[in-house]
């Protein structure tokens, strides 16, 4: 796609979530795009290359949650793949000091080469499981947003998410739109990691019939030091 059609899409698309670009935030994520597509051809990094998709299912669906963030916050992204949606959220606001994390090392390769390619700043890709990130010296309950998409069920991912978020803080999640059964199954969890549901919001793509749900999570007490447990025990037994 030539970057001059790639940008009038991007910026119609984001236009009705509210969002406004810049021209060289646009010619960002068109070098983005066509990192994702090269690096593709190596290794398997996502099934959707088709520019137009990448465009809707990608980057605008990772900023749908944008507007929940405020300017300057702390924000970890948990599972973040290739990229998303730490890396368009970045790109759309400088402010946003991001962590992004993910248990595969060819990805964080991939993603470091976004970074440096694009000269973002207050950023880092970081290799691991959030069970052992948390150990790190000072990542307990500090950032002010955890986000994660499509990673995990939500009594599974609360557990990897919520202790890391501050007291005042939230965790988004984004989700696929049927979502009854994984809210009804995670309210024991969201409550024992020290959360509560705050809202749900129902997002549909732009200029599109796609259904999104974000759920945010506010952490309104301190999450126990036994949480996260150990590496592979939040999928085997979820808390209940």
């Amino acid at each position: 796609m030539e970057k001059e059609v790639f940008s009038q899409e991007l910026i119609k698309k984001l236009k009705i979530l509210n969002i406004n670009l810049e021209d060289n935030q646009a010619e960002m994520f068109y070098k983005y795009m066509n990192l994702l597509i090269e690096w593709n051809e190596k290794m398997n990094l996502t099934a959707i290359i088709e520019p137009s998709e990448i465009i809707l299912k990608h980057f605008a669906d990772s900023l749908t949650i944008k507007k929940y963030i405020n300017e300057n916050e702390q924000i970890l992204d948990i599972g973040t793949g290739a990229g998303f949606p730490g890396i368009p959220l970045k790109i759309s606001e400088n402010s946003f000091k991001i962590t992004l994390l993910d248990s595969l090392n060819k990805r964080i390769n991939f993603l470091k080469e976004v970074i440096s390619k694009l000269n973002l700043q207050n950023i880092r890709a970081v290799h691991g499981r959030a069970e052992e990130f948390i150990k790190q010296n000072g990542e307990r309950e500090k950032y002010d947003v955890v986000t994660s998409r499509a990673v995990a069920r939500l009594n599974i991912l609360v557990e990897y998410m919520l202790p890391f978020v501050k007291i005042g803080g939230k965790c988004i999640c984004m989700k696929a739109s049927n979502i009854e059964e994984e809210l009804n199954e995670a309210e024991k969890a969201i409550d024992v990691l020290g959360g509560k549901i705050e809202k749900i919001d129902t997002i549909i793509l732009p200029e599109s019939d796609i259904e999104r749900k974000i759920i945010i999570i506010k952490k309104i007490k301190e999450t126990s030091d036994k949480y996260p447990r150990k590496a592979g025990m939040p999928a085997k037994e979820p808390i209940k």
